[in-house]
């Protein structure tokens, strides 16, 4: 019997600062942040709450994105795959590091007044808001550019 694998990874938590964008030498852009999910839990009546922090890696065109888009604070929904990598260190010693390589990135802080929400409290507007969706294969579409007017019928 054949067997099947699947290594994929659904986050939704706060950039702790912005995105580290760099390049290859072929040209490849990369972008480099850190997402932070929070977890609560109830142990004898006593209320506990713990972080963890997760290495994300994008490439490519969801790179660029990624640099533009994402800040600080902002709440982020990323969606690909666990990597490790491993290297030799300079003290000779092996290295290891878990990334989460991903395909698919959907902002969640929406914007207001031309400012961006750090959404810091864990509240988010996702009807009624601005909600920007991105994934590696589409384009950059800026929902403040469309004008709804547009699509009014009854004139």
């Amino acid at each position: 019997m054949a067997s099947r694998n699947l290594n994929k990874v659904l986050l939704i938590g706060n950039l702790t600062r912005d995105p580290e964008m760099r390049y290859t030498p072929q040209g490849n852009a990369v972008a480099s942040f850190v997402v932070a999910t929070n977890r609560e839990w109830v142990t004898q009546g006593e209320k506990k709450q713990s972080v963890d922090f997760h290495n994300v890696v994008a490439w490519n065109k969801l790179a660029e994105i990624c640099g533009q888009l994402l800040k600080k604070g902002v709440k982020v929904y990323v969606e690909g795959r666990l990597q490790t990598r491993d290297w030799v260190g300079e003290d000779g010693k092996k290295r290891y590091k878990t990334e989460i390589v991903i395909d698919d990135m959907i902002l969640l802080t929406t914007k207001r007044d031309g400012t961006d929400e750090a959404g810091m409290d864990g509240e988010t507007e996702e009807m009624g808001g601005t909600e920007t969706t991105t994934s590696s294969s589409s384009d950059e579409i800026n929902l403040d550019d469309i004008d709804l007017g547009d699509l009014d019928t009854s004139k």
